[in-house]
């Protein structure tokens, strides 16, 4: 099938390229499935699962459930409150920090 775009004015080549780019993307479509029916027969074949290969999660990152961390500045004034240095930092050390202390004042 040739067509002569030639003679096609702006709104018949607009529709023209709107329909093989939907077109283009069937293909691709089609192709992604046929790959993936592919792999899945191989995996098959050879005895595995795809969880097997591939693990539980499907394309998502897992997130590491962080323990909790050691404390690394402690307040003068109420040894109870410590900061581990991550995150925002606690009302206690930014008020420390402009009476005059210093970073390393208040490190365990």
């Amino acid at each position: 099938m040739a067509v002569d775009i030639k003679n096609l004015n702006h709104n018949q080549l607009n529709d023209l390229i709107t329909k093989a780019q939907a077109r283009q993307g069937e293909l691709r479509k089609e192709k992604v499935a046929k790959l993936r029916e592919k792999i899945h027969a191989l995996i098959k074949a050879e005895g595995y699962s795809f969880e097997d290969i591939f693990g539980n999660a499907r394309g998502g990152k897992t997130r590491r459930s962080g323990g909790t961390v050691a404390p690394k500045y402690r307040n003068p004034a109420d040894p109870e409150q410590v900061w581990s240095g991550r995150g925002k930092r606690p009302r206690w050390f930014n008020d420390a920090l402009k009476a005059g202390k210093k970073e390393k004042d208040l490190a365990i």
